[in-house]
């Protein structure tokens, strides 16, 4: 029987794919996404994802149900949390991973490269 890549695999290959995206540990033991010095996002082993949004975002996806307060920062919004139980949970994690990806880049002050390469449509 073959066995399915774990969550956070599924995840790493996914958002590693996109152009400027670094991963590797953090210094806190997660396991962080950057691009450039600004990071998208951190997964906590197979079962919990972390960002930051800006405030009206993360209300947004509060509402909807796609996120919930950070544990280190119960009852603040703009730090988010998610569980990774299933794989519509890692599709929502690399989809939530993508709307800060896509913040990230549109920003100034992102290494060229990745910049360029999101430009260009590269997806």
């Amino acid at each position: 029987m073959t066995q399915l890549p774990t969550a956070s695999q599924q995840i790493t290959a996914e958002v590693t794919s996109w152009p400027g995206v670094e991963a590797g540990p953090g210094s806190r033991g997660e396991f962080a996404f950057t691009v450039g010095r600004r990071q998208i996002g951190h997964l906590h082993g197979d079962h919990a994802a972390h960002f930051s949004f800006p405030k009206q975002v993360w209300a947004e996806l509060f509402d909807q149900g796609r996120i919930t307060y950070h544990p280190v920062f119960p009852g603040r919004q703009g730090h988010a949390a998610r569980r990774i139980e299933d794989q519509a949970d890692v599709r929502d994690v690399i989809e939530l991973l993508r709307l800060n990806y896509d913040r990230a880049v549109n920003r100034p002050g992102l290494p060229a490269q990745a910049s360029e390469a999101a430009w260009s449509g590269a997806r």
